[in-house]
């Protein structure tokens, strides 16, 4: 600030002023301090700045369990914009559905001294995060609820979605369908897994009718996975896979087959009505889910003292096709 006020022939004060768009500054002068401050380079440094005034830091930080992900892009999307009509920025990470890497995250945004977190959690342990929260740092979790700690909670309505898919295909005459799951481990993957079974149940199809394969997401994973699933006597006709990469990763290894099962995606994704047969699922709203989170973390750095809530998300099933082909 000494260079910007010698170059420009002013007082720091006067810099100060412009550089804060503080009022009572000539339009002259305010010209000479910016010419000064673009030929320097001169930047603010926030961190000082919001220091001395003992003021937020302007930022949220945000974690997901994987940036590249198109879902999470979706849901990052939305809460930025929430935070910059609020004036925020957004730090984001990739937990890479490691507890570790969501701890570190989170501690490392809070070291920086975060105004709020929004966290996808990849475990189930977050009572590290009650220190922060008494100290005043709103934390709001995200598709899936927090362990061993009382927070706001976003979820979308998973057991309900993946119910209606087993009825719709067993409303087109599919006996024996399967599951095509993430791990067991993350909530979601739970939550859908326990709809497709009372889905199942409530079609009339028993257990004996139903085959369930849990495992991560991956090309050779989900290739086995088809493989296991239609070997034998007994193949499934019908398939609801768990999410989107699941989805993405079953039309690969079936598409090298010449009959296909039914199949219904949880969570849409982009090209899934061009395809052929367009591809049925199971969606919501993710602009929605980030959306009302952010405005949810924003409520309580306005005041809101309420007590956690959670709030649950509706879903629909888009029949496109995939899921309305007849058994063989």
């Amino acid at each position: 600030m000494n260079d910007v006020a010698r170059l420009a022939g002013v007082s720091i004060k006067t810099v100060s002023r412009v550089v804060n768009d503080e009022p009572a500054v000539h339009p002259e002068t305010a010209a000479r301090v910016l010419a000064a401050i673009e030929e320097l380079g001169f930047r603010r440094n926030a961190g000082a700045r919001n220091l001395r005034r003992g003021s937020t830091t302007g930022t949220l930080g945000l974690i997901v369990e994987d940036v590249g992900n198109p879902f999470y892009s979706e849901l990052t999307r939305a809460v930025e914009r929430v935070a910059t009509a609020f004036g925020r920025q957004v730090l984001t990470g990739s937990s890479e559905e490691n507890p570790d890497r969501e701890r570190e995250l989170a501690l490392e945004f809070c070291g920086r001294r975060v105004d709020g977190l929004l966290i996808v959690p990849a475990g189930d342990r977050h009572a590290y995060l009650g220190p922060e929260l008494r100290s005043g740092t709103p934390v709001v979790f995200i598709d899936r609820p927090p362990g061993g700690l009382a927070a706001d909670t976003v979820l979308v309505d998973n057991a309900a979605g993946a119910a209606e898919a087993a009825a719709h295909l067993a409303a087109h005459g599919h006996r024996r369908i399967a599951f095509a799951g993430d791990s067991p481990e993350i909530h979601t993957a739970r939550e859908r897994l326990r709809g497709f079974h009372e889905g199942c149940a409530r079609a009339g199809i028993g257990p004996t009718e139903r085959v369930v394969v849990m495992r991560e997401p991956g090309e050779d994973s989900v290739a086995e996975t088809v493989r296991r699933m239609l070997a034998g006597p007994d193949t499934p006709t019908a398939v609801v896979a768990g999410n989107n990469r699941v989805t993405v990763e079953l039309l690969r290894a079936l598409g090298r087959r010449e009959r296909r099962p039914a199949l219904i995606g949880f969570d849409d994704f982009e090209l899934a009505d061009l395809l052929d047969p367009p591809v049925s699922v199971v969606a919501h709203d993710v602009g929605l889910l980030g959306r009302t989170a952010a405005e949810l973390l924003f409520a309580r750095l306005q005041g809101d003292q309420s007590p956690p809530r959670k709030v649950v998300l509706p879903v629909r099933l888009i029949a496109r096709g995939s899921g309305e082909v007849a058994p063989a």
